[in-house]
């Protein structure tokens, strides 16, 4: 019963964050609330998301669960470190993105704050490198109960999903500049086309 709670939390929130990311939300919300209030809502929009998936980790860490494995010592200390390493490369491909802008930041001082197409650094190698280097991140935990793989599967599918739908608003965004990168750069794995 534990994992349909958390199936159903994960279903809820992917779907609540994709739709508060939708261009089609983002122009209603200029319609009613005016340009001026749009260079706040990547910022509100960072906010909700995270506020809002809060309890959904809740549940993975207080609902009873089983473990279906915990790796020993010395392997759990490896596992640690790459995990340490993936948290690192995350932070850099954000910072590769402009994460004052990522945050959004940027827009509350900018009025004219546009995204970029970033192709050089981790972005040469994965498109989504930030979804890359958090899977490993999750995939790396040197312990698992059958919560936390529910989880980490309902976050895997919803970031392959998301990364479609945003791959749908990259090309209407950036055009034929961003097919080129995307015909000659992996999705989320690199060297594997």
């Amino acid at each position: 019963m534990n994992i349909i709670y958390i199936l159903l939390a994960m279903t809820v929130w992917g779907f609540v964050h994709s739709l508060t990311a939708s261009l089609a939300l983002k122009e209603k919300a200029a319609q009613i609330f005016g340009g001026r209030f749009m260079r706040l809502y990547r910022l509100l929009y960072n906010g909700f998301a995270l506020l809002t998936f809060l309890p959904v980790m809740a549940l993975v860490a207080t609902l009873p669960g089983k473990i279906l494995y915990a790796v020993p010592a010395p392997w759990n200390y490896v596992m640690g470190a790459m995990q340490g390493a993936a948290a690192f490369m995350l932070l850099v491909a954000v910072f590769q993105t402009d994460a004052l802008h990522f945050a959004g930041l940027k827009q509350l001082f900018e009025e004219d704050a546009k995204d970029q197409l970033v192709v050089s650094g981790l972005y040469k190698f994965v498109r989504h490198p930030i979804y890359t280097f958090s899977l490993l991140f999750l995939w790396l935990a040197p312990s698992m109960s059958d919560n936390s793989l529910v989880f980490y599967i309902g976050v895997t599918l919803y970031f392959i999903i998301g990364a479609y739908f945003e791959e749908r608003k990259l090309l209407r965004e950036f055009g034929e500049d961003y097919a080129a990168y995307k015909k000659s750069t992996p999705m989320l794995i690199p060297f594997l086309l």
